[in-house]
């Protein structure tokens, strides 16, 4: 009878013992904006920027740590690598700009 509780308490320690899988967020820019403008992210995970806009587009952080340029149609993308709130706009218009929030 002991041995369906130790097979599930090894179970619980082998899942908490590995970080969950990293995850592909999709932020898509058109008429001008990041859509959506704010995400939360974890350690590891994979934003990607897809510009289905009409013009070129950047994600361009503003404390220069990155810059991923985006033709028309184009994508690009990132890993995040720390915890913290990544700022970032486009180089060619200013105006557009979006948060990423990266938790542990």
């Amino acid at each position: 009878m002991q041995k369906p509780f130790a097979l599930i308490v090894m179970a619980m320690v082998f899942v908490a013992t590995f970080p969950a899988a990293a995850k592909t967020i999709h932020i898509d820019i058109n008429k001008m904006a990041y859509s959506p403008a704010k995400v939360t992210a974890h350690v590891g995970d994979v934003i990607e920027w897809t510009n289905s806009d009409i013009v070129d587009h950047s994600a361009t952080e503003k404390d220069g740590k990155f810059e991923v340029i985006l033709p028309v149609k184009g994508k690009a993308n990132i890993t995040v690598k720390e915890a913290g709130v990544i700022d970032y706009y486009c180089k060619f218009h200013p105006n557009m700009d979006g948060k990423i929030e990266v938790v542990k």
